[in-house]
């Protein structure tokens, strides 16, 4: 497995043992148990895979992350921690990939749950990585917003997004747009310039994929 991957893999796992199966995310309605089964339904049930993302799929997807959630949960997080070989998203070809973002935006997820937390001091490679996911995630999810939209990352790169109109200005480091980017807008550290319904517009959009 890739360094960035494994090693937010890794400190996720250690986080979610250390603070229990039912301390919060900032996920609603998901404690520590909750997002630990979500993964491991993400990489061990293919089965149930599909419904994270395709509406159809999503009552048998919670049923099964509910019964995996059921379970003892040290057993839970090093199944977390120790992913399958044979899974199409955490394999040696694809691990970096497919879960750098994923396993940063989970470990955060849980991190800023916590009273006093504070953004991490992060390798500038991990935070070009998170660059060349988040700058195609805004295309994606920004591209009918109702501005001309500049997401800027400084020293990493900007893109124009957005249907056109007012000038909205998004900047951040790369890990701070990836939380905005993914929905997690609340607890994104970013600067916001622009008209300020639009920028009230944005930071109340839902977000992510």
């Amino acid at each position: 497995m890739s360094r960035y991957a494994r090693a937010e893999r890794e400190a996720l796992a250690d986080l979610l043992l250390a603070l229990g199966p039912d301390a919060p995310t900032i996920n609603e309605g998901w404690a520590t148990r909750d997002l630990a089964a979500h993964l491991v339904l993400r990489e061990r049930r293919p089965d149930a895979a599909g419904g994270i993302l395709l509406a159809p799929l999503r009552g048998h997807a919670e049923r099964v992350r509910r019964r995996l959630a059921a379970g003892p949960y040290p057993d839970l997080v090093q199944r977390v921690r120790r992913p399958p070989v044979w899974s199409p998203i955490s394999n040696p070809l694809t691990d970096e990939l497919v879960n750098t973002m994923e396993f940063f935006i989970h470990h955060e997820d849980v991190r800023r749950a916590v009273a006093g937390w504070q953004p991490r001091e992060l390798a500038r490679g991990l935070q070009a990585t998170l660059w060349k996911r988040a700058a195609p995630l805004a295309r994606l999810t920004l591209r009918r917003f109702p501005a001309d939209l500049y997401v800027q990352a400084p020293g990493y790169g900007e893109v124009s997004v957005g249907r056109g109109g007012e000038r909205l200005r998004l900047v951040g480091a790369p890990a701070e747009l990836t939380l905005f980017l993914s929905g997690r807008q609340r607890v994104a550290r970013v600067q916001l310039d622009g008209s300020p319904t639009s920028a009230r517009q944005l930071r109340n959009a839902s977000l992510g994929m």
